[in-house]
């Protein structure tokens, strides 16, 4: 095994997912430089009470892309780029807990009011980590399963499972997720925010509107609804400054406000750290795909 990369260089070299052999998982047809007429429509779900509500909607020919930015996708981001070989997202406490007697070598992530989960919480378990990037280090998470509850990502994640594909996404991947669109287009895109609690999320939103930033020259004709103009229109207008847009926000006002947190901030916000899209296959388990260049059969 390779020696993990230094965090101070890391930071800066894209990185490619280290476990790539499961690609049998994706359920999303990849193909690069298929014929296609593009995406016709793009919808951004902004508080939880919309993405609740996608388990009733048809989505058989959609791609959902959801959107944790504070912290729970960008921590999955560095948990498979540190060789995590799969990562289960459940609901609730006690989901997780019981998916641990199927997968009792599994680790237990996950946080409520953004703290790691306790024993209070749990009837006795400690979970192993909480949803703080900087917790998943390769010697921690390298091939390993990780079953994950977090107060909103988990939740959004799972309301999307009726999808024909369902991708994570923070700033760290844009630029992986933006060519997997472009190149081989959904026929609808939804971009989901996770929220916090029951609320809009701010960095959400401008993770959201990032991507919609990078899609912009490939979605000629789309039909683009006015959350996703909104979206766009917050990324544009704070772009220069996104450590001290999200400084007023509520998640990253407590983050910033917590010395044993505080530097996540930082670290969710770095974009294009990570060449790869993780996708949830049909039994709602996230894998990761690797690279742009790799075709899914």
């Amino acid at each position: 095994m390779t020696s993990p990369v230094r965090p101070e260089v890391e930071k800066y070299r894209p990185v490619t997912c280290p476990l790539v052999e499961d690609l049998e998982f994706g359920r999303w047809q990849f193909v690069p430089n298929a014929v296609s007429s593009g995406v016709r429509s793009i919808d951004v779900l902004l508080v939880p009470a919309e993405f609740q509500r996608l388990p009733e909607r048809n989505l058989s020919r959609t791609v959902c892309v959801v959107f944790d930015v504070l912290r729970a996708t960008s921590t999955m981001l560095e948990a498979f780029a540190n060789g995590a070989s799969a990562i289960r997202p459940g609901i609730d406490i006690r989901e997780v807990l019981a998916w641990h007697q199927e997968w009792p070598d599994a680790l237990l992530a996950g946080e409520r009011d953004g703290l790691r989960i306790g024993p209070h919480l749990t009837g006795g378990i400690a979970f192993d980590l909480g949803n703080s990037p900087r917790e998943f280090t390769r010697d921690r998470v390298w091939d390993r399963r990780i079953l994950m509850t977090t107060s909103n990502g988990t939740r959004a994640l799972r309301a999307c499972q009726g999808a024909a594909a369902v991708w994570i996404a923070s700033f760290g991947n844009l630029g992986a997720v933006a060519r997997r669109i472009l190149m081989s287009p959904p026929e609808e895109l939804i971009l989901v925010c996770s929220g916090t609690q029951e609320s809009l999320a701010y960095e959400d939103v401008l993770g959201a509107g990032a991507l919609m930033d990078r899609l912009a020259s490939g979605i000629n004709g789309a039909r683009i609804d006015d959350s996703a103009h909104l979206v766009l229109h917050a990324f544009q207008s704070g772009k220069t400054n996104l450590l001290g847009a999200l400084s007023a926000s509520r998640n990253g006002r407590r983050l910033l406000s917590l010395p044993e947190l505080a530097d996540d901030v930082p670290i969710c916000l770095t974009p294009d750290r990570f060449q790869f899209v993780p996708e949830m296959n049909d039994r709602g388990v996230l894998q990761c795909l690797g690279s742009e260049a790799t075709t899914l059969a």
